[in-house]
């Protein structure tokens, strides 16, 4: 049964045969993720002839669906941010960042020639200068498919980061380098840890409802063929529907489904953001704040990067799927035993915990 005919009362089950990791999966995932990060530890670095002196790996990080817990069976990647000692500010990632991928790519290669680890490396090109990102596919004997891997290197601007609440100064020094080099967002590799936590920590059935949501986001990706909002969006309003419509470790799947869609729907009066890891309180950071949220619909923060809109600013991807949405509200998985529809929770577009309850008339 597919997920459109799937009855409201079957969602969790649909969750369960289709859509969470089998511990097998799971294992063998994890596994790839180990020889990536011991390579880029332990070997990637030990012969870096073409640096003056040798870079030194800080910590590998594990981000994207796998560090976050909401990995959707079947889909194998995995996101590794590598924060190095030569990287001392978002200026020098930026700047920099194209001779670590280099460096990389050239260990990769070598240890596909030498069969060190006894693994294929399938590196896709990249043609430009300096990119941010080094893709490539990782296959062995060991593991049953193929793991895809996306390795970013990072600018350690966290420090020993201990999940408690970050120094303001660190923000303040973001928003000064994003705003002077006009690259907001472009850093938010450097808070992978908190974007991580954010969502890790979450109740298990929130995180069902997330794949959930990112199942369904995948599928109208096929359909339209056509770029879309960024999955990570898609995330973060599950998170903020289910904060202000239940807080609970057990709900509706179906009325959690359909909140979703219905603030996709709205798209245009979207304005969310969260006050963990950043507040209003520094009057730096707090006029930043009040500026980004004055920025035309939709806008929602990266809880971990106050510079990064994770809705971008691109109206049609949000039509497209606005228009899915619409279509879906009257599928069987949003109808109860009897026929009926399902309840939305009653959630705002907006976010409410600004220290000024008149913040929203007051920018709009």
């Amino acid at each position: 049964m597919d997920l459109r005919s799937t009855p409201a009362r079957s969602l969790d089950k649909f969750i369960e045969d289709n859509l969470l990791p089998d511990t097998e999966f799971r294992l063998q995932v994890k596994k790839a993720i180990n020889i990536i990060s011991d390579f880029l530890k332990e070997r990637c670095f030990q012969d870096a002839s073409c640096f003056a002196k040798r870079p030194k790996v800080v910590k590998v990080v594990k981000g994207g669906s796998s560090g976050k817990g909401t990995t959707l069976r079947g889909r194998s990647d995995a996101d590794l941010v590598v924060f190095l000692s030569p990287l001392t500010s978002f200026q020098e990632q930026l700047t920099r960042r194209g001779e670590f991928i280099h460096e990389i790519r050239r260990q990769l290669e070598a240890c596909e020639r030498q069969l060190l680890f006894n693994v294929k490396f399938e590196v896709k090109s990249r043609q430009w200068d300096n990119p941010r990102v080094l893709s490539f596919k990782l296959s062995n004997p060991h593991l049953w498919q193929e793991v895809e891997f996306d390795v970013l290197p990072a600018f350690d601007a966290l420090g020993q980061y201990k999940r408690s609440r970050p120094d303001p100064e660190i923000y303040v020094r973001l928003i000064k380098e994003c705003t002077s080099l006009k690259r907001e967002g472009e850093f938010s590799t450097c808070f992978t840890e908190l974007q991580r936590d954010f969502l890790r920590q979450r109740p298990t059935k929130l995180k069902s409802l997330i794949r959930l949501v990112k199942y369904w986001y995948q599928k109208c990706k096929e359909k339209l063929g056509k770029p879309l909002p960024p999955q990570y969006a898609m995330e973060l309003l599950t998170v903020h529907a289910w904060e202000y419509g239940s807080m609970e470790t057990e709900f509706s799947t179906a009325q959690g489904f359909q909140t979703v869609l219905k603030l996709v729907i709205n798209y245009q009066q979207l304005c969310i953001f969260w006050t963990v890891y950043y507040d209003f309180k520094d009057p730096y950071i707090g006029y930043y704040l009040t500026q980004q949220l004055r920025k035309p619909r939709p806008v929602i923060l990266d809880p971990a990067d106050p510079t990064g809109n994770v809705a971008g600013g691109d109206l049609e991807r949000w039509r497209r799927l606005a228009r899915e949405a619409e279509d879906w509200l009257g599928a069987s998985c949003f109808r109860n035993w009897d026929g009926s529809r399902v309840n939305f929770w009653d959630v705002p577009e907006k976010s409410t915990s600004h220290p000024d309850d008149n913040w929203a008339c007051a920018i709009l």
